[in-house]
């Protein structure tokens, strides 16, 4: 189910009524019932997947818990691992696999036809994995207790606001809210439903409208001009920016109305002064996953700057795959690879930067510069295959096709221009807000709150993109 469908608009308020309605001690099964039928409306069949899942690892954390054998918790944690991961890497990577080995058989010679499970990924198979592990990872690690009530721990692994896209969130936050009856609380409701008009706006008006043009750009690489790729590289920037920050705003929103606080998964990335502060704004529940459970067990910064450099290297590769069986992921997550560690060096050996110049002037530079490189790599993102995105590449700085009229017949440019000024003026006041420990909607009037969601309720309505376009990271 899309969080922008009618179908959605008609099953969450429903959900909140008899949540807030029921007595207290139902709201937990309501919420689970309520989950697992959210993610049936898409494909019935593999809510096996996530059923299976949470019986492993409730059986695992148990075991954990009862078991002093640091042999026996290791192998017990590697059940975990080996179940969740192998179910991952069948549904998401068996054909990736499959097509690059018969890829390089075939360089040497040998034609072998390597058969993958042909299978449709399961939506949000790459979310509800890591926040399964993380939580058996925290048990094994002392961090957290097992939840004896499998009732409570199987809505953890479900739970619908953030099941398919995030954020990814840990046990100790997120157990103990779905543990704890919630009593109706209207300012809560009031900010959830701020955050998800926010989120609507985002995407139904920013980000599927860039769409149709980042569609145009990307989908004929041959027939366009230098100039067009770099405008469908920022076009880009923002339509992924506005679709997945979109979602966790509303996912925030409508987990908040419920009474339970997510984690913020964004938090401004454009205006970052360095790739290193870019991933600590950007989809910080992924970030912060891997430097946990993948950077810090690796060495971390503990073993020396060569070995520092290439634990990010690995983590962000790693990354990278995670987000998608495809070559270019992987190439995109080494790029920001090697971005931070040059970022890193230079910091190190250059630490007074540029001192001739104003810190404003410093800023701003090091945000335009960080976004510029952001725009490019996600050329790779958004590229179908290697050679697409050479070739994206390749028309950019030649410049190829400059006898190419400039023209994107199937975008809106007043439209578009009017949304990013909406944004970039509450993403500016946030950021400053933010640098002056300053609540924001605490200096706005509440009947200038009031008109501005309104009228981003009105902008919706008349002008969001209802075509059913999935959110691009579901697809993860």
């Amino acid at each position: 189910m899309l969080f922008n469908s009618l179908e959605f608009l008609v099953f969450f308020p429903a959900i909140v009524v008899f949540y807030y309605s029921c007595p207290k001690r139902y709201q937990w099964p309501l919420l689970l019932i309520a989950s697992y039928g959210f993610y049936m409306w898409w494909r019935a069949p593999y809510i096996l997947l996530i059923l299976g899942s949470t019986a492993v690892d409730y059986w695992v954390s148990v075991r954990l818990h009862r078991s002093s054998s640091r042999t026996r918790r290791k192998r017990l944690l590697f059940v975990s691992l080996f179940l969740n991961l192998g179910m991952l890497s069948f549904f998401k990577y068996s054909q990736f696999f499959a097509t690059s080995i018969s890829g390089l058989l075939a360089a040497v010679g040998l034609n072998v036809h390597i058969p993958s499970s042909g299978l449709q990924l399961p939506v949000g198979i790459s979310f509800y994995t890591l926040q399964t592990l993380s939580y058996t990872i925290e048990v094994f690690r002392k961090n957290a207790k097992p939840e004896k009530h499998i009732g409570i721990f199987a809505l953890y692994v479900v739970f619908f606001p953030q099941l398919v896209a995030g954020p990814i969130e840990r046990p100790q936050n997120l157990i103990p809210q779905l543990k704890s009856p919630k009593k109706l609380d209207l300012a809560r409701i009031t900010s959830g439903v701020r955050l998800m008009i926010w989120g609507g706006f985002q995407k139904v008006v920013i980000a599927d409208q860039l769409s149709l043009g980042v569609n145009f750009v990307f989908g004929t690489p041959d027939g366009v001009s230098g100039s067009l790729v770099l405008v469908g590289s920022y076009l880009f920037a923002f339509q992924i920016y506005c679709d997945f920050a979109g979602y966790s705003n509303i996912a925030i929103g409508a987990a908040r109305i419920l009474g339970i606080d997510l984690m913020d998964n964004f938090k401004r990335p454009y205006f970052s002064t360095s790739i290193q502060m870019f991933w600590r704004r950007w989809h910080i529940s992924l970030s912060t996953w891997f430097r946990d459970y993948l950077y810090i067990p690796l060495g971390g910064s503990r073993k020396g700057r060569a070995r520092t450099y290439l634990n990010l290297l690995i983590v962000f590769l790693v990354s990278g795959l995670w987000h998608g069986a495809n070559w270019t992921y992987v190439c995109w997550g080494g790029v920001h690879g090697v971005l931070l560690v040059c970022g890193i060096w230079i910091r190190s050996t250059f630490s007074n930067g540029v001192p001739f110049l104003p810190m404003a002037a410093r800023r701003a530079l090091a945000t335009l510069l960080v976004f510029h490189l952001v725009c490019f790599a996600w050329v790779l993102f958004r590229a179908t295959s290697m050679g697409h995105a050479l070739s994206m590449f390749e028309t950019l700085f030649l410049w190829k096709n400059s006898d190419i009229p400039f023209s994107i017949p199937s975008i809106s440019w007043p439209l578009v221009a009017l949304g990013g000024i909406v944004l970039l003026l509450v993403e500016a006041g946030q950021e400053w807000a933010s640098r002056r420990d300053i609540v924001l909607l605490d200096r706005i009037p509440p009947v200038l709150q009031h008109a501005g969601l309104m009228l981003l309720v009105l902008w919706i309505a008349a002008y969001g993109v209802f075509d059913r376009q999935e959110f691009v990271y579901w697809k993860f």
